[in-house]
């Protein structure tokens, strides 16, 4: 099968996703954030239609599949106006690490939970000093008998007030070079020493983020995840799944705001036609199209490639679909907006709250300037400014 040509199992997946987000829809996710509570009732229909543990292994409760169904299920539920960040988080970063590098233990603890939605997990790498730079990461984990110690801070951190514990990335020291390396630890939403505090955003969301505080945090042995000499491979196992959902999120939000408008200028009529009819507006909404398809290809070949176990390939593309889907979002609500005018901007019609949530596809996880910097190092082979 052509890797740019969905099966139809993808296409029947995408329709009854899309039936699930059209119950909810944006008014729904919009009246949770300003009553200040989670999407729970939408969370709760998906983990029960099996589509939040889509890509976690059968064994365990999940349904099989990997990132390129997950990536369906937060595109078309984003498309609908309800997508779910922590799907991002829970299932597809640290699911996927316990799936593949978890002890057996851990699976069991673990994987049954995050695929029927019962318990949630976050995932904690962004510092203050060092944002998502794996290498200059100060949280430090340090060996006191059979138990690790864990100090640091962490910022930006999403869903901590529901999550059961929160995937940390911490770093140790190599016993043979005595350099640093990232490790990954399970800590516990009430493990001693670990604080948090919530982070007054301007952007209406319903997930809250934190500042995370962790205090000479103790965690026995079995908090570590995977190898303890494993390093970056692990840590990559997260942030690839982590890149490419996060272009699954911006491109159903810009889909769901490119749909809005095309409804509007199909039936908004001046000058006794609609004005769509206007190539002024009809062109940058077909645009706004293309890039969007376009985006959704590299986000589906990363997919691909990361469910098919090329790590190095899928790092490239997933960083590809991110820079591309970020771009695509961001020009389509400000499309989207500029075609309704002053409606644009009305709560009515729910798209000015997308002019800030679609800066986050730019900025989170990684900004698009460090996606340039990757591409034109490991891609183009071009010496590092910095």
């Amino acid at each position: 099968m052509s890797p740019t040509i969905e099966s139809t199992e993808h296409k029947a997946l995408r329709t009854a996703v899309a039936a699930l987000g059209q119950r909810y829809g944006r008014e729904y996710l919009a009246r949770v954030a300003r009553e200040g509570g989670h999407p729970d009732e939408l969370w709760a229909d998906a983990a029960k239609l099996g589509y939040l543990g889509v890509n976690l292994p059968e064994e365990y409760g999940g349904g099989g599949g990997g990132i390129a169904e997950l990536s369906i299920v937060l595109e078309e539920l984003g498309a609908a106006g309800c997508p779910l960040l922590m799907m991002v988080v829970s299932p597809a970063i640290c699911g996927t690490v316990i799936a593949r590098f978890g002890t057996d233990d851990q699976k069991r603890a673990w994987l049954p939970g995050l695929a029927d939605g019962s318990r949630t997990m976050a995932f904690g790498i962004t510092e203050p000093d060092a944002g998502s730079n794996s290498h200059r990461i100060t949280t430090t984990a340090r060996r006191d008998g059979d138990d690790w110690i864990l100090t640091g801070r962490k910022v930006f951190i999403s869903g901590v007030d529901i999550a059961d514990a929160t995937l940390i990335v911490g770093r140790t020291e190599d016993a043979r070079t005595g350099n640093l390396k990232p490790c990954l630890f399970i800590v516990p939403r009430d493990a001693p020493g670990f604080g948090r505090t919530v982070i007054d955003m301007e952007l209406a969301a319903a997930e809250k983020q934190f500042e995370l505080t962790l205090d000479e945090v103790r965690l026995p042995s079995s908090a570590l995840v995977g190898d303890e000499d494993a390093g970056l491979l692990q840590l990559f196992a997260g942030l690839n799944p982590e890149r490419i959902m996060t272009a699954a999120f911006a491109i159903g939000m810009g889909r769901h705001a490119l749909a809005k408008a095309v409804d509007y200028a199909k039936t908004r009529q001046v000058w006794k036609q609609p004005i769509g009819g206007h190539q002024a507006v009809a062109h940058p909404l077909a645009q706004a199209h293309i890039e969007l398809e376009l985006a959704r290809l590299m986000m589906q070949k990363a997919a691909r490639l990361y469910d098919e176990g090329d790590d190095m390939g899928a790092g490239e593309a997933a960083n590809m679909a991110k820079y591309a889907a970020g771009e695509a979002c961001v020009r389509a609500v400000d499309q989207a907006v500029h075609t309704l005018g002053g409606n644009g901007l009305t709560r009515e019609y729910g798209l000015a709250s997308l002019i800030t949530a679609s800066r986050v596809a730019r900025i989170a996880p990684v900004s698009r300037e460090m996606i340039l910097n990757f591409i034109s190092h490991q891609t183009l082979g071009l010496p590092k400014s910095y």
